[in-house]
């Protein structure tokens, strides 16, 4: 009975934000996705509670490349990026920052995390012209199934399955599957694997 009055609700839901996504959908043809969408995140993020929750999952199920019905994006969670992929069960905390990324299903992420679109998002080799005019390179973040990212943390490399990270860490290489990671820049303490 409960899964299906959580199918009502997420039915619901995009049927309450549809208007909102056939305009981002109408916009999306003549206009940058990338913008449109940070745009859109801005405004949708300031619903609170679970009704927030539900209708930013209704808008994004159909404006990212791939969004789960159930996952759960809590108030204040920030997009700059359209080609994001969020799997079935995962849950993004308060405040968080989200780029181009996929997050595998049954990820946790604390709150105030930040997943960059990597790391080197800007160029700053010429000293003549301004940082902001010298462009830089989009990456598409992966993090794995399974994970538990800690408060805090700020990402800008692939994470593997199982994988724990700590409060506060700055991850800025990959990280193998089942790992447990922390400091800064980031480093394996162990491994979850028997």
């Amino acid at each position: 009975m409960k899964n299906v009055l959580k199918q009502c609700l997420f039915i619901l839901s995009a049927l309450i934000v549809c208007p909102l996504t056939l305009v981002y959908l109408l916009l999306s043809v003549v206009m940058d996705k990338d913008s449109l969408i940070a745009t859109f995140s801005q405004v949708l993020t300031l619903i609170p509670g679970k009704t927030g929750a539900y209708l930013r999952s209704g808008f994004y199920r159909f404006s990212f490349t791939y969004c789960h019905p159930n996952a759960v994006i809590s108030f204040m969670v920030l997009f700059s990026q359209f080609d994001t992929e969020i799997e079935q069960g995962v849950y993004i905390g308060p405040q968080s920052n989200i780029g181009r990324c996929r997050i595998g299903e049954n990820t946790l992420i604390g709150s105030g995390v930040h997943i960059m679109s990597g790391k080197g998002q800007h160029n700053f080799d010429d000293l003549t012209s301004p940082i902001k005019d010298q462009g830089g390179e989009f990456q598409k973040i992966s993090i794995g199934k399974n994970c538990w990212l800690g408060n805090g943390s700020l990402v800008m490399a692939n994470i593997g399955d199982g994988c724990i990270v700590g409060a506060g860490s700055v991850v800025i290489n990959d990280i193998p599957a089942y790992s447990i990671i922390a400091g800064n820049p980031a480093k394996v303490i162990k491994n979850r694997l028997p």
